[in-house]
């Protein structure tokens, strides 16, 4: 089951109140410590495409310290992962010492993947005496296979409270250009959406990757 910590009553947002999701490069600490005053509900420390392989150990030595100073200011704490079949484990190994609310991971297109997650992390709550259950998933979805597939990934864990979409992933597995009017992404960001809904998760619509301030206001209302 998805603890009290998961639900809000231990003073960690609720799923339903968590409007902003700011990704943030993994081995820049100054980003990830001022963006405690970024009005951001949820804080992500990227350990993926925002942190190269070499800066990947250095990123994993601070997630504590990072994950302390997010929670002191009242934000939800969370890190994205790597896949298990690539770096996701030795990810995890360092990360989970900090104590994450969220781990998200990159790439999910099966519910097995969820499967595995939830094993893992489970066995790094043991082993670091962390609440049992308490720690969230959040899988993101960057494909077709994945978003074929969304209700029955939501529901591979009673862990996920939330599924993340993409845009620059999708739109290469779709084959399609990538523009700013995101038309090209309209169906694999509502069907994200209807799944999710049915599977009574959180659906956080596809990151904004334009360095455009307006374009991101329309892009956001348009997803609202």
């Amino acid at each position: 089951m998805i603890s009290s910590r998961a639900s809000g009553v231990d003073g960690r947002r609720p799923p339903a109140m968590r409007r902003c999701w700011l990704f943030l490069p993994g081995a820049d600490r100054r980003a990830l410590i001022s963006a405690s005053g970024s009005g951001a509900d949820v804080l992500i420390q990227e350990l993926e495409d925002f942190t190269p392989p070499e800066q990947r150990p250095e990123a994993r030595a601070m997630a504590g310290e990072v994950f302390s100073a997010w929670r002191a200011a009242g934000i939800v704490a969370a890190v994205r992962i790597n896949p298990l079949e690539t770096e996701g484990r030795a990810d995890l190994a360092a990360v989970m010492q900090g104590r994450p609310d969220i781990v998200l991971m990159s790439k999910v297109a099966e519910p097995s993947q969820v499967a595995m997650l939830e094993k893992e992390v489970e066995e790094f709550e043991q082993r670091f005496d962390i609440p049992a259950g308490s720690t969230e998933l959040a899988p993101n979805i960057e494909s077709a296979r994945g978003i074929m597939q969304t209700y029955a990934i939501a529901k591979a864990s009673q862990r996920v409270t939330a599924l993340l979409g993409s845009t620059e992933d999708m739109a290469a597995d779709l084959g399609a250009p990538r523009s700013k009017q995101a038309i090209e992404l309209s169906y694999a960001r509502q069907r994200l959406h209807l799944e999710c809904t049915a599977a009574d998760v959180l659906s956080v619509d596809c990151p904004y990757t334009f360095a455009d301030l307006g374009g991101a206001e329309a892009d956001a209302r348009f997803a609202r």
